[in-house]
């Protein structure tokens, strides 16, 4: 008989949120990078797999009334975003202290 409960936590399968546990394990770097004609992009960088970063992305191009992209566990933003991205990604279930503004 296979037990459905999980050796990592003990808990049963069908309770853990394993998105929402990588998500306050994850080091999350954000920094801004100079592209084509002076223009400013912020770059996070630090998601695995388990995050769904097109959503996220989604998510923080709305809040932030900027364009932006996501690919290869990484978000751009389009514009210095640096004030106020620590503070989304909080809201988002990161954790302050393994977020870096470089």
């Amino acid at each position: 008989m296979k037990s459905d409960i999980n050796e990592i936590f003990g808990l049963p399968e069908d309770l853990i949120d394993t998105e929402a546990f990588s998500r306050e394990q994850l080091k999350i770097k954000v920094r801004v990078d100079k592209r084509k004609f002076g223009r400013a992009v912020t770059i996070i960088t630090g998601f695995d797999d388990s995050i769904d970063i097109k959503s996220l992305a989604k998510k923080l191009k709305k809040k932030l009334g900027c364009g932006g992209t996501a690919y290869d566990n990484t978000i751009e933003l389009q514009g210095d975003h640096r004030k106020k991205i620590k503070q989304l990604l909080v809201e988002e279930g990161f954790r302050e202290e393994n977020i870096e503004i470089l």
